[in-house]
């Protein structure tokens, strides 16, 4: 075996400088000096004997071989990390550091509920946070960036293991007096497309939506823009059109002080399943069952 190996901190350069695309910005996400990192990857360049970046005044590109090395670098640095989850997993149950993707159509809703719990049942839990769409969240989870993703599915998210947690029913949400007499809930059909507003692409929430209702004309009539259920609120409260929320967001007062009236939608499938996600073969799989079981009590 040689023993001139890559060391791991010069693959965490290698990938911060992938993930980042600036050598400044690289160095502060790995907390050491511009010159440290650059010094690092020249190393790791001169180790192996191949360019791996090319370095120009604007712009930092990587040969093609050096995009195949920092993606190997990532399992690299994955497997790593696992080596100190294993040892963590066989001491004291979810305790330690946690890195946890929220989708932004939940985040807001649901961590004040579990969040109060999670600290005063496991306090030796470091849980850390970050709201991101459901495709970028799974990418985080891939890459190694987080743990775990709190998100809705169906979702294709790659190579998973998920607990569900509990399902979570879409209501149809409209302007007071629109209609005048409205139903105990709303049928698919009953729904004015050229009045629908839903979350822009990339929010998960909107193909759930458009799934639950099963109009294909729904998707190529429907306005997408929002950019958040609370913006989509704002809009239907102003007249502006009618749109789709999930109970949880009801249940956590997005519509106080408006004047939206909301009915569930009365469909086959009218719910989106929130679930707890994690790589398959993750060895804190019983860390992560632990958290499905104590987020399914506080939801």
């Amino acid at each position: 075996m040689s023993t001139y190996l890559p060391t791991l901190k010069q693959l965490q350069y290698l990938v911060a400088l992938s993930e980042h695309g600036h050598f400044g910005r690289a160095a502060d996400a790995c907390f050491v000096t511009q010159s440290t990192l650059s010094a690092g990857i020249r190393e790791l360049e001169s180790l192996i004997g191949i360019t791996l970046v090319e370095r120009t005044r604007r712009v930092v590109r990587f040969t093609p071989l050096g995009e195949s090395i920092a993606e190997k670098a990532r399992k690299v640095l994955r497997e790593a990390e696992e080596l100190s989850d294993m040892a963590r997993a066989a001491g004291k149950p979810l305790s330690g550091e946690m890195r946890m993707s929220v989708i932004p159509t939940i985040a807001p809703f649901l961590l004040p509920r579990i969040l109060p719990r999670l600290r005063r049942e496991r306090p030796e839990l470091k849980l850390y946070l970050r709201e991101e769409p459901s495709g970028a969240a799974c990418e985080s989870l891939h890459r190694g960036q987080v743990d775990c993703v709190l998100l809705a599915l169906p979702y294709a998210c790659g190579e998973i293991e998920a607990a569900p947690l509990f399902d979570d029913r879409l209501f149809v949400a409209f302007p007071k007096g629109e209609p005048h007499d409205p139903p105990p809930s709303i049928p698919p059909e009953a729904i004015d497309e050229t009045r629908l507003l839903l979350l822009e692409d990339g929010h998960c929430l909107k193909d759930h939506a458009l799934a639950a209702c099963n109009r294909p004309e729904l998707r190529a009539e429907a306005t997408m823009l929002g950019t958040s259920l609370h913006t989509l609120v704002q809009m239907v409260d102003n007249g502006l059109g009618i749109t789709m929320l999930p109970e949880m967001a009801l249940n956590a007062g997005i519509l106080d002080n408006t004047d939206i009236i909301a009915r569930p939608l009365d469909a086959d499938h009218p719910s989106r399943q929130i679930a707890l996600a994690w790589r398959r073969g993750s060895p804190r799989h019983k860390d992560f069952e632990l958290l499905a079981g104590i987020l399914r009590a506080a939801g």
